[in-house]
């Protein structure tokens, strides 16, 4: 299993010493991350992923509302083989038209980034799980829009806030989802409360477990109210000491609960 940082999670001290961020990342044990925003800093930051030994299969960037050409230049520069635009707003998720406008321009930015030899992905929140289209979550019906080459990254804390299993998304969704985001917490919007991997009500375990097609599970927080570093140092330890117990979502010993505790 790889894991990654979303330096999103870090993007105080990004701003103070970037450099300095990625080394500390690598030293806590990180061989991966996602970066945000790589345009305005991609050569800085590709400075620091060669002297640190570090990679970054995927990255974020606005490819719906920024230049998909500078974004997929900068990605390429980078090693980034995947671009995952980050958000669309709740709004965009409310009606069948806005939803299939969505999935045709993320469609066309994919034939765009193959030029590049870029693979295209879109992230989630909680509002894409919140609204209902036909009896069936925006994100899903979104999913069955897209061309087979564009991928999801599910972010599974937000999947639980909008209501839904994260289990049983991941299910429906299958091959499609290539990342997910990983964080904790006690499934609220109050984003200083997320906690570490392990030590929230997520069944981190059987998220890990239902992707079955996943490439790289990425921690984030959206924010905490702790060291930060400490933070992303427990969320990884969880991650690397219980790896033997992810039971493969399509065994015989599946679990059934989504929730700790």
């Amino acid at each position: 299993m790889n894991y990654s940082i979303q330096l999103y999670t870090l993007r105080n001290a990004i701003q103070e010493d970037l450099a300095g961020t990625i080394r500390k990342v690598a030293e806590i044990g990180f061989t991966h991350l996602e970066p945000y925003n790589f345009v305005a800093t991609a050569r800085e930051l590709g400075t620091a992923l060669k002297e640190n030994g570090l990679a970054a299969p995927s990255g974020h960037a606005p490819l719906l509302s920024q230049d998909q050409d500078e974004i997929f230049a900068a990605a390429k520069e980078l090693g980034i083989a995947t671009v995952i635009d980050p958000l669309v707003p709740a709004n965009r998720w409310q009606s069948v038209g806005d939803i299939e406008d969505t999935a045709a321009r993320l469609n066309a930015a994919a034939k765009r980034g193959a030029g590049y030899g870029i693979r295209v992905g879109y992230h989630n929140h909680q509002w894409e799980l919140q609204s209902l289209i036909e009896g069936r979550t925006a994100l899903e019906y979104f999913a069955d829009l897209l061309d087979p080459e564009v991928v999801l990254e599910v972010d599974t804390y937000w999947v639980a806030v909008g209501g839904q299993d994260p289990v049983e998304i991941l299910t429906r969704l299958g091959d499609r989802v290539k990342f997910i985001h990983i964080k904790d917490g006690p499934l609220t919007t109050d984003t200083r409360a997320q906690q570490p991997a392990g030590q929230g009500k997520v069944a981190v375990l059987d998220v890990l477990a239902a992707a079955t097609s996943l490439e790289v599970g990425v921690v984030e927080f959206d924010d905490y109210a702790g060291d930060i570093f400490e933070g992303i140092t427990d969320s990884l330890a969880f991650l690397k000491n219980n790896t033997a117990a992810i039971i493969p979502a399509e065994g015989a010993h599946r679990r059934e609960h989504l929730f700790n505790g």
